[in-house]
């Protein structure tokens, strides 16, 4: 049998209040489960792990900044398409009736900025509306 060296260390009362539960649910003692921990924590395979955690979450937010990239890319077509039909298919107005075209342009952007608002607080979404597998132009 090896003997072991005494070492004494100061925890906050948290983490000493957490040591001590954990340890009790396993029914080993406080020793022991600060032991494994630190064997843990100082041993190559905890810097591999942790190098594998901050991995996957790179990757997941890789996913969530390319799928944020598509989406804007979408707005920005949807809105251009948009911006084109209506230029190429909207005559000019007679000189005599802007006045009054132009409130009633205000009026209806300021309707449409009150439906825009109340869809973006809880209705679906365009991109919701596409779905997540509609195929990309790049891949």
């Amino acid at each position: 049998m090896t003997t072991k060296t005494p070492f004494s260390v100061y925890l906050d009362p948290e983490l000493m209040q957490s040591l001590a539960a954990y340890a009790d649910r396993r029914g080993k003692s406080r020793s022991l489960v600060a032991e494994a921990a630190i064997a843990s924590f100082l041993s190559p395979d905890a810097d591999e792990q942790r190098e594998a955690a901050i991995a996957k979450r790179l990757d997941r937010i890789d996913r969530r900044l390319t799928r944020l990239e598509r989406d804007v890319g979408i707005d920005v077509e949807m809105i251009a398409l948009f911006v084109r039909f209506w230029l190429s298919n909207t005559p000019p107005p007679p000189e005599a009736e802007r006045d009054a075209m132009r409130r009633l342009g205000n009026d209806r952007y300021d309707a449409f900025m009150t439906a825009l608002g109340h869809r973006l607080a809880k209705g679906p979404k365009v991109r919701q509306e596409i779905g997540e597998d509609f195929p990309s132009q790049d891949g």
